[in-house]
């Protein structure tokens, strides 16, 4: 057995450097952090090849002496706290004292550094273990730190780094999410010698406007709730903003970004009333409370924290929300008007005439086929031109009677009345069709006449453009056409119906958390069941009686169309003895 032996200072810092700076993205959290913490009103980041080869961050702060450059590089050593009482009531965005170092030793890097009480800055320069003794350089104010070549000397490390859009794509949501935190600064970002992002100071809506674009601004509630030591305030969009993935959720503790299972779950409650349960809401949140509330010393990236009154913060956060979203309107622009449109409820009167009706799919069904299908879709129902009488001639799920509040097909078969719950029906047979299709490589691309256009953040971006030859796999194209926008030129033909912007941004959001290789085996059933979600038909949609037909008629070729993607039913039948009990007849 091996003796026990310590480890050297260097192989400390690198495997510190495992936990705390996984990506250039993590490095350049700890810098700006740092460059917060020492009070700058203005911080510049430039970047290139996405950090991997470069990351300099240069801040008017109130810099670093002399004396304390070479021990900003040491491990545990920190200007932020000095005992425990001080770790129990942290304020400050950096406590740990062990980023720096972390970086230093699987990096190539040097920091400069002026204070207001000095005549000139000073330099120093890390490589690994190797520092060199600090010299006078030239710096008019603050903090310049610049990290070259990260893992150089850790190579194992450097070939888990994706390309470099995508590593450009983390740190750019890095940064704005610290311009998020601090709207009073100044930020700007480069990246291979170009600004992507110049901006001044302003207030928090500004900032939030120019964050995440004037349509989140124009479809949120601003809310601004106060109780005991806690106020929560900034903007949490409206149900029609919803979004396929979390890309869009911000929310700081005391100026620190967390993400905390209490805190999402009080917000996922305070929407659940007004959202689909497969949408997630948008916000950007701010709580303020007492720093010895709450616990930051539970991981080194610091985006996990602990409450002490978890309870009272909950239903704090709960009925905050709640409360904003309950009366909406007062928010709402006309353009916003129109897509928050009533429940549609079909009047009786539409079904009235429809006594004669012949119990079979009439001349309109091949149309409705190739309109909800696809056109190469052939209707499994003949046309019939009479009625058909012979009850051994009514499918299982019979022939529609007519549409219930925009949401149920009602239809009459041999036995009773039959009960669709149309978009979970429809959306188990696109599914269907889309697996059998992806099963036999032959998911046909239907072009778009007009390609679809949207706003998309750095990560869209380059999920898009590193996967071009899944998504064609899936059917889709889909092109960067700015910094900051993607096209959607074709969809699958199955879905060609559907809204091209929310598949498009739901298929990217799969690929980019979990992966093109996952998404294509282990969670492909969970893609397709995405893709035909955003395609099955929706409710308030009013359905001619040839269409619910039409559907019935899929239904019955589909496998396990009993159910829908989630495992709910798609479908009831009451029998005319059920009806008879409940109305008491021969009693």
């Amino acid at each position: 057995m091996a003796s026990i032996r310590l480890l050297p200072e260097l192989l400390i810092n690198q495997i510190a450097a495992g936990e705390v700076v996984e990506r250039p993205a993590s490095a350049l959290k700890e810098i700006l952090e740092n460059s917060l913490d020492a009070g700058s009103t203005g911080i510049t980041v430039q970047l290139i090849q996405g950090g991997i080869k470069s990351i300099r961050v240069t801040d008017d702060g109130s810099g670093i002496t002399k004396d304390d450059l070479a021990l900003a590089l040491s491990r545990h050593a920190t200007s932020k706290i000095t005992s425990l009482e001080d770790l129990q009531r942290v304020a400050s965005l950096g406590f740990r004292g062990e980023a720096l170092a972390s970086i230093a030793a699987v990096s190539r890097l040097m920091m400069t550094s002026r204070t207001a009480n000095e005549s000139h800055a000073w330099q120093i320069q890390g490589e690994g273990e190797h520092f060199s003794q600090p010299e006078p350089a030239a710096l008019t104010s603050g903090t310049v730190v610049e990290v070259q070549d990260l893992y150089f000397n850790t190579p194992a490390r450097r070939k888990f780094l994706k390309t470099e859009a995508t590593e450009f794509a983390h740190c750019e949501e890095i940064f704005l999410r610290l311009a998020l935190s601090r709207s009073s600064i100044g930020f700007t970002l480069q990246h291979n010698g170009k600004v992507r992002h110049h901006l001044p100071p302003a207030d928090a809506r500004q900032r939030m406007a120019a964050v995440l674009g004037q349509d989140f601004i124009q479809t949120s509630v601003f809310i601004d709730e106060q109780a005991a030591d806690l106020r929560l305030w900034g903007a949490a969009a409206l149900p029609t903003y919803s979004r396929s993935s979390r890309d869009t959720q911000y929310f700081f503790v005391n100026g620190r970004f967390v993400r905390d299972r209490l805190i999402a779950h009080a917000l996922r409650e305070a929407y659940r009333d007004v959202l689909h349960l497969e949408r997630h809401p948008a916000f950007v949140l701010y709580l303020e409370m007492s720093p010895d509330g709450v616990d930051v010393n539970v991981h080194p990236t610091k985006t996990e924290v602990r409450f002490h009154d978890s309870r009272a913060l909950h239903q704090f956060i709960f009925h905050a929300i709640n409360k904003s979203l309950s009366a909406p309107q007062q928010t709402l622009t006309p353009r916003n008007l129109e897509d928050a449109s009533p429940r549609v409820f079909t009047p009786y009167p539409l079904y009235s005439r429809q006594n004669s009706m012949p119990l079979a799919t009439t001349s309109q069904a091949p149309a409705f086929y190739q309109a909800l299908f696809g056109a190469n879709t052939v209707s499994p129902t003949p046309v019939a031109t009479a009625p058909i009488e012979a009850e051994s001639e009514i499918p299982p799920l019979g022939f529609a009677l007519g549409q219930l509040l925009g949401v149920y097909i009602l239809a009459q078969n041999s036995l009773g009345l039959i009960i669709v719950d149309m978009h979970a029906a429809h959306e188990r047979v696109v599914y269907e069709k889309l697996k059998s299709a992806l099963d036999s490589r032959s998911v046909s691309m239907q072009p778009l006449l007009i390609p679809v256009t949207f706003r998309a953040d750095s990560l869209e971006i380059a999920t898009a453009e590193e996967n071009d030859a899944i998504l064609r796999e899936l059917g889709f194209e889909i092109v960067a056409i700015s910094p900051t926008a993607l096209a959607v030129r074709a969809l699958p033909a199955t879905l060609k119906d559907a809204d091209a912007t929310q598949l498009a941004r739901a298929v990217l959001s799969e690929i980019r958390e979990f992966g093109a290789s996952q998404v294509m085996t282990g969670r492909r059933n969970e893609l397709l069941s995405t893709m035909a979600c955003h395609t099955a038909v929706r409710a308030n949609r009013i359905l001619t009686v040839p269409e619910m037909n039409g559907l019935l008629r899929e239904m019955e070729m589909t496998e396990r169309s009993d159910q829908c993607n989630h495992g709910r039913p798609t479908w009831f039948e009451m029998t005319l003895a059920d009806l008879d009990k409940m109305f008491m007849r021969g009693r």
